[in-house]
């Protein structure tokens, strides 16, 4: 106990900001490389279907496939959460970007529906499967490696840091995508230009493999293995028998993380078109300021659930989130003109979500962490993070308030729940 303590006062290392940067820049990387197929849907599914098929169809089937990733989700993390608690943190997080850099170079390097047919869609859903597989595993992974490798009073930043390291990957997608479609004309992107953020994702995840070599496993870990404290039975089986406490509240929790990303970050920009005729190039404009203040919110919600424990963070946080997205919604119709300050003042309420992993990590045993985080986190995303654009584009239909209701109706359900969060991780300084 008392080597324990000791490590746990210990600052920060030079060790640990280069762990925590090649664990952030790995994540960036690979939700980069998961979330470009979204910015090319139009293109893929021009591609990769029958031309004579209608265009709903096509569409539909596009986000099809792009949603195959996220349902096998579960799956790839719960394997690779097996794993990693029995085997070790490290070798699962550098399976993890193999998984993901090798399906995403080859969806650049397929031939299409006018080469190979029916053959091409059927590939296509193949590489999302192993893409969401991989991506269900390092997340929680991700999570769990970086916590484990800092002292604990340092949990909540360093998760926070993670949190905004795969904001950024969001937001190289959305520039990469600007980037290409300013170059390329809409024929142009089509004739093979739609190819290069494949390539280029692939390459990236390469690059971010061989540069996780450095990483070493983390210490708790080491440590359960020096003492043979592993667990012995199934983790997952440990984790439903004696956690469902800790499950309920991190998929409660997840929830309102995929409503926040989801709804204010991905879906706004189109739905700011669609109602309110604001223009593609202006909403893309406010959209990346909006991503890059939740970076910065995600690390600064981190540092403060350190400094005062997750519960209060997540409690005022999702209030103000809240407040934020009524203003936004409400105001944006009629003042066009304040769409950026507001869009990036509720960005930065959404990085409420960076306090939400050091709940999820200090609420599962060290022997089950990987597998009961990783359960919770992708059981949820799953459900929710697949249902979110569904619901909120049903509400809408009856009101154009409907995202902002939804997304306060989350924050209401992270605020009770964060009610049963226990206070761990704070700090005395």
């Amino acid at each position: 106990m008392a080597s324990s303590d000791i490590a746990s006062a210990r600052p920060l290392t030079q060790q640990d900001y280069k762990t925590l940067s090649l664990a952030a820049l790995g994540g960036a990387l690979e939700f980069y490389d998961f979330i470009i197929f979204v910015f090319f849907a139009n293109a893929i599914g021009q591609l990769f279907f029958p031309p004579e098929m209608p265009d709903w169809l096509r569409l539909l089937q596009t986000f099809g496939i792009f949603a195959a990733g996220y349902v096998v989700r579960p799956l790839g993390g719960i394997v690779m959460a097996h794993f990693g608690d029995l085997l070790g943190r490290k070798r699962m997080f550098t399976l993890s970007i193999l998984m993901m850099a090798v399906p995403t170079l080859l969806i650049g390097l397929l031939p299409t529906y006018a080469t190979i047919g029916l053959a091409a869609p059927l590939l296509l859903l193949l590489m999302r499967i192993f893409q969401g597989a991989a991506v269900g595993g390092e997340v929680p992974g991700a999570w769990v490696f970086v916590s484990e490798h800092v002292p604990s009073r340092y949990t909540g930043l360093a998760c926070g840091i993670l949190t905004a390291g795969l904001t950024v990957g969001i937001l190289l997608g959305s520039l990469v995508a600007t980037g290409l479609n300013t170059v390329y004309t809409p024929a142009e992107v089509l004739d093979g230009a739609w190819r290069y953020p494949f390539l280029l994702g692939g390459i990236f995840g390469f690059g971010a493999m061989y540069l996780r070599r450095w990483l070493h496993e983390t210490p708790v870990f080491a440590e359960m293995q020096q003492r043979k404290a592993l667990a012995t039975e199934m983790p997952l089986k440990s984790v439903l028998r004696s956690h469902r406490g800790a499950v309920t509240v991190s998929i409660l929790l997840t929830w309102m993380l995929s409503a926040g990303i989801v709804v204010v970050i991905l879906m706004t920009p189109a739905l700011l078109q669609k109602i309110h005729h604001i223009d593609a190039r202006t909403t893309l404009i406010a959209n990346t300021c909006a991503t890059l203040c939740l970076a910065f919110g995600c690390v600064i919600a981190g540092w403060l659930a350190d400094r005062l424990g997750a519960k209060p963070v997540i409690l005022v946080g999702s209030l103000l989130l809240a407040i934020a997205t009524w203003v936004f919604y409400t105001t944006v119709g009629s003042r066009p003109d304040l769409l950026l300050p507001l869009y990036a003042i509720t960005g930065l309420f959404v990085g409420v979500v960076g306090a939400v992993p050091c709940v999820l990590v200090q609420a599962f045993p060290a022997q089950v962490r990987f597998s009961g985080l990783s359960f919770s986190y992708n059981i949820s995303y799953a459900i929710f993070g697949g249902l979110t654009p569904i619901v909120v584009t049903l509400m809408l239909k009856s009101d154009v308030l409907g995202p902002a209701y939804y997304v306060i109706g989350v924050c209401v359900v992270g605020m009770l729940t964060a009610l049963f969060v226990k206070n761990g991780g704070k700090t005395a300084h």
